[in-house]
């Protein structure tokens, strides 16, 4: 996987996605609502089979937490991967959403 491949942000009318394009056309996502201007919440996460394991999904959500800091948003993690993500970095704290 291509560490400087993009990963791009999606969002209108209260729902968006992190997106990171695969080889061969399919896209790696993490999904979002968004509840209020400083918070959203994580709800799905999707990975197509063929890049599972090598850490994309990982990738996403450091995005998003980078996203979060970078706007002012909480993030209330209700994918059960997010959440573990997020149980396992504690460095994450200051944009989860108590």
């Amino acid at each position: 996987m291509d560490a400087h491949v993009d990963i791009r942000k999606e969002e209108r009318e209260g729902r968006g996605r992190y997106v990171l394009a695969m080889p061969g056309g399919e896209e790696a996502y993490l999904t979002f609502v968004r509840s209020s201007p400083s918070h959203i919440v994580i709800d799905y996460s999707f990975v197509p089979p063929s890049a599972r394991g090598r850490g994309v999904a990982a990738r996403l959500v450091a995005y998003a937490v980078q996203d979060a800091r970078d706007t002012g948003t909480r993030i209330t993690p209700v994918c059960g991967y997010v959440a573990a993500e997020f149980r396992r970095h504690g460095e994450w704290a200051d944009v989860l959403a108590r």
